[in-house]
């Protein structure tokens, strides 16, 4: 996904350098790496509070994608279908762990 963001964002406008397209390519960036960050932790509570914070970089990421499709810069469907199927398995994956304990 974070390929895909950085693939996307390079066709947006330059006046949105320093708006959307840096809003979403850290968001993007942020995702898989509050994921590292939690399995780094030295407990599982710690860590399913990290692939929370994860599926919040995600919802941040789907608003973002909205709105530059709503202006018209992409076509966000893919995107969209990406970000539902990285949130169900990051939940899907809380919910395993959740089992574990």
């Amino acid at each position: 996904m974070v390929e895909q963001v950085y693939s996307v964002t390079q066709t947006f406008p330059k006046e949105e350098m320093y708006g959307l397209t840096s809003q979403l390519r850290r968001a993007s960036v942020s995702f898989p790496s509050n994921i590292a960050e939690g399995a780094a932790r030295s407990s599982v509570k710690e860590y399913i509070q990290f692939l929370y914070i994860a599926v919040g970089s995600l919802s941040e990421i789907e608003t973002q994608i909205t709105i530059a499709d709503r202006l018209g810069y992409l076509s966000g469907d893919k995107l969209l279908e990406e970000i539902e199927s990285l949130r169900k398995m990051t939940l899907n994956f809380i919910k395993y762990l959740k089992s574990k304990k």
